[in-house]
């Protein structure tokens, strides 16, 4: 596939905002969930690229949090969330979705936080078109599969460095969020560690996802 001119997000330059630094993604799960809202997720696709805004998040560590991939140990599909950090962990899910997170924390200990939902910053037309079964603009990257899908993300993108310029996805570090403009609530769908409050989202933001509390039979962890 040939590579389509980036999306440029806009600063008060005029420029395209720098991409994300990989240090700033090398923490704990909970201040990288924090770093990543307000930031723009741009892919190139076919038809041209797509970007987002990140506005809802879940923070997943690894052997001490029991809802996620890592927690029983590594595997050739968790493996992109041992590190480094800044790599997209891409997997298939109920056997119809693809879901993205980014990886981070250190080189070697798992953790990565799920991209749940986004508004469309660029061409909204292109959107509407790859997204052609959305009743509505605020839908179009509303929760974490439908984000996949508007992005073009699949397994093949897996292990893909969004802080790599030459990547097909790349993440643009936005001027951090207020910590007055971020809400924190427990995780969305997941059984283990229900009452954690490691979901993430801006406050208003008519993309972010509804909340549906997780239940006790379903056995499959959501990252």
């Amino acid at each position: 596939m040939g590579r389509t001119n980036p999306v440029e997000p806009g600063r008060s330059d005029g420029g395209p905002a720098p991409l994300l630094d990989r240090a700033e993604l090398a923490v704990d799960v909970l201040p990288a969930a924090e770093r990543l809202l307000g930031c723009t997720l741009e892919a190139d696709t076919e038809e041209g690229p797509v970007a987002v805004r990140l506005v809802e998040v879940e923070a997943y560590r690894g052997a001490d949090d029991p809802a996620s991939h890592c927690y029983r140990g590594r595997t050739p599909r968790n493996a992109v969330m041992f590190g480094p950090a800044g790599h997209l962990y891409v997997y298939f899910v109920y056997g119809m979705h693809f879901c993205a997170n980014v990886s981070c924390l250190v080189d070697g200990v798992a953790g990565a936080v799920l991209l749940r939902a986004g508004e469309v910053v660029s061409d909204p037309a292109l959107a509407r078109a790859r997204r052609p079964t959305a009743r509505r603009d605020v839908d179009l990257a509303r929760g974490p599969a439908r984000m996949a899908s508007l992005l073009g993300l699949t397994r093949d993108d897996n292990g893909l460095d969004v802080t790599d310029p030459a990547s097909r996805v790349r993440l643009r570090a936005e001027p951090a969020l207020a910590p007055s403009s971020i809400r924190t609530g427990p995780r969305v769908g997941v059984a283990a560690a229900a009452e954690l409050p490691w979901r993430y989202w801006v406050d208003g933001s008519p993309a972010v996802s509804p909340y549906r509390p997780g239940r006790v039979r379903d056995r499959r962890p959501s990252t």
